[in-house]
């Protein structure tokens, strides 16, 4: 059931970023940059020109050039640059031990921060990999959602440096870009849930896309658990009423105030909103 709407995203980059990146080396930011892609859907008319909507840059803002004192706290909190030099960083999660694993939207790499004698450190843990947005950590588990599966690196706290290959658990989700990206986390049941984007802006989606499903730790047992989810950039669960709650980006392109984004409750398995 929607609960209300949200402000509009077009591309959405989670505050959590201001806090995830920072400088890169002095000789890459004086490199010229790589264009990035367009983007997906986008049309070509005068009005549409004057939407919002940026690819991200090619490379970590300078910390000095990040807008944080704009970012405003409850009293008692503040927010200050964690860990630099971090490209297209993305999900975050909290390791057993404290590890921090930093995750790409659009680039190939899953990282972790570690923090010794004071001091933070960035690891690379993998590479190579399509878009692992998608993060989650169970029982010392790490567990990657790419564009079209969902990978493992177990006990990785232990081995942080040198971490085993990906393990594939799954890996027959539908291939696009638009929207194929995942997000991930694990539910209370103990299963991986993960979002499946509709694979457009506009568009009646094929019965395998515009949903979040659930699936076992060992990627068995796939199924469907809210439907009509055209892109959800985000989900938790009520710790009390082990609810799912999800957001749902609205289509881009047609105003910088409409149509509103959502943030919806989830309150049966197989649900359909929309």
């Amino acid at each position: 059931m929607p609960i209300r709407p949200l402000p509009p995203t077009g591309l959405l980059f989670p505050a959590m970023l201001a806090i995830a990146l920072a400088a890169w080396p002095a000789a890459a930011q004086q490199a010229t940059p790589t264009p990035p892609p367009p983007t997906p859907n986008q049309p070509n008319s005068e009005a549409a020109g004057k939407l919002r909507g940026i690819n991200p840059p090619p490379f970590p803002m300078a910390a000095d050039k990040l807008p944080v004192p704009q970012l405003k706290a409850p009293k008692g909190f503040k927010v200050e640059v964690f860990m630099s030099g971090i490209p297209n960083a993305r999900s975050l999660r909290l390791g057993d031990k404290g590890t921090v694993f930093v995750s790409n939207r659009i680039l190939d790499k899953v990282y972790a921060v570690v923090e010794k004698d004071g001091k933070r450190e960035l690891k690379t843990l993998a590479s190579g990999l399509d878009r692992p947005n998608g993060l989650a950590f169970h029982n010392g588990t790490l567990y990657i959602a790419e564009g079209t599966k969902i990978s493992k690196l177990e006990k990785i706290e232990d081995n942080l440096d040198n971490p085993p290959k990906p393990v594939v658990i799954y890996d027959q989700f539908p291939n696009h870009q638009s929207h194929g990206w995942k997000y991930m986390a694990v539910g209370p049941d103990n299963k991986l849930y993960i979002n499946v984007g509709a694979p457009c802006n506009i568009c009646l989606p094929p019965e395998t896309n515009a949903q979040i499903v659930r699936m076992n730790l060992d990627g068995s047992g796939l199924e469907t658990y809210a439907r009509g989810v055209r892109n959800s950039v985000g989900f938790d669960f009520n710790p009390a009423t082990k609810e799912l709650y999800f957001t749902d980006n609205g289509r881009d392109w047609f105003s910088e105030d409409m149509p509103n984004d959502e943030l919806n409750r989830v309150t049966k398995a197989g649900q359909h909103f929309g």
